[in-house]
């Protein structure tokens, strides 16, 4: 078999390999149009961490290549510096350090000068936290305790308002940890990431597909009250299962106004085992923080209306192929898939490490509660009814 020549990639292709990934194309599709295998791609792709580069510009006060020829094609005639300088439109200061810098009168040549020059002009950033050890340190055990990269910078945003040293956006810590030149998080701290990738990803929707079964005498979520939907009200959960290998299977519950997690074990996702389970849990909490449950039509929830006599929650059921319609049990989901990895067998689990689970996910700062916790926005909810 011949072995294909080495393929060195111009600026042009370059910008169409990151314009393919940042639309979510796998390394495979994209090498498929230069007739080549994903490794060609990925020293494109991973020398900046899945960022892609900013577009270098000339600043518009620099000197042009064209200008600097101007001013070669003068010192061959023996053209004064000033009269380069009127010509140009420049100040005979710049002309004159800029003979200076690249060879002098005798030995000034444009298109050396032009490359140096360019080469010169690049000025890397530092990166903020190579600068501040403690809030790296801070940073790192945090990542440890499997928080977010958002839920960091959001939480130092809380912890010091009036310390700008001790404040970093989420973004500047994920470059820090994908761009290992950058020097000041270890790599190791990758593995702390939900997703335990080496490089940014694009973020790309996608649908369950899980089959859908046909659920006797289902309320549809449009019938839900309209008081519901913007969540200032709390009592309303969202619920699903989770699936491993094996044929096992997790209950996640989430509260749509605090997006407070419970986890339950279950030893299969028979309507038998389910029902059951849920009642059990319903019953731990006040009836003011359990007032209705949405649930997608799996046939788990066949036996809706058993829950519903013993309990007293009205269950509604989400459109088909419309997983949006539980956007905080989907988040929820997500999330979990760090602990509970698809393909690993969740049988494994007790029902101790489950709620263990749920309680780290519970004193996480959340974005969307302004970098409050779950466990105390529901503690202000349990509060409210005492």
């Amino acid at each position: 078999m011949k072995q294909r020549k080495r393929i060195y990639y111009t600026p042009e292709q370059k910008a169409l390999i990151w314009d393919r990934y940042k639309q979510g194309d796998s390394l495979h599709d994209i090498a498929k149009m230069f007739d080549r295998y994903h490794s060609s791609i990925m020293p494109t792709i991973y020398q900046t961490g899945g960022y892609r580069p900013p577009i270098r510009k000339r600043h518009p006060l620099a000197l042009t290549l064209s200008e600097r020829e101007e001013i070669s094609r003068g010192l061959a005639t023996n053209t004064s510096i000033r009269d380069i300088a009127a010509k140009l439109a420049r100040s005979p200061s710049t002309i004159s350090r800029e003979i200076g810098r690249h060879g002098g009168l005798k030995h000034y040549r444009a298109a050396d000068a032009d490359k140096v020059a360019w080469d010169n002009a690049l000025r890397p950033k530092p990166c903020k936290l190579i600068d501040c050890p403690a809030l790296c340190k801070l940073i790192a055990a945090k990542l440890h305790r499997a928080w977010s990269p958002e839920q960091i910078a959001g939480w130092l945003k809380r912890r010091y308002p009036d310390n700008q040293e001790m404040q970093v956006s989420h973004e500047t810590i994920y470059k820090t940890l994908f761009i290992q030149t950058r020097g000041a998080l270890k790599k190791e701290l990758q593995q702390c990431l939900r997703s335990k990738r080496a490089v940014r990803r694009s973020r790309t929707a996608s649908l369950k597909g899980k089959g859908l079964g046909s659920i006797p005498e289902a309320i549809s979520i449009s019938e839900r009250p309209a008081c519901i939907e913007d969540r200032a009200i709390p009592g309303h959960w969202e619920g699903d299962l989770i699936q491993g290998s094996r044929n096992s299977y997790i209950v996640t519950l989430v509260e749509r106004h605090s997006r407070f997690v419970m986890l339950v074990k279950v030893s299969n996702n028979k309507t038998s085992t389910v029902i059951p389970a849920l009642i059990k849990q319903a019953k731990k909490l006040p009836a003011e923080l359990y007032k209705t449950l949405t649930w997608d039509r799996g046939a788990e929830m066949t036996n809706h209306a058993e829950f519903t006599v013993a309990t007293e929650i009205q269950v509604y059921f989400c459109d088909p192929k419309s997983p949006w319609q539980r956007g905080s049990n989907e988040n929820t989901n997500r999330l979990l898939r760090q602990y509970f990895p698809k393909g690993t067998d969740l049988s494994v689990h007790s029902q101790q490490k489950l709620s263990s689970i749920a309680r780290q996910l519970n004193e996480r700062p959340r974005k969307t509660l302004n970098y409050e916790s779950p466990a105390e926005r529901f503690n202000q909810c349990v509060a409210s009814i005492d």
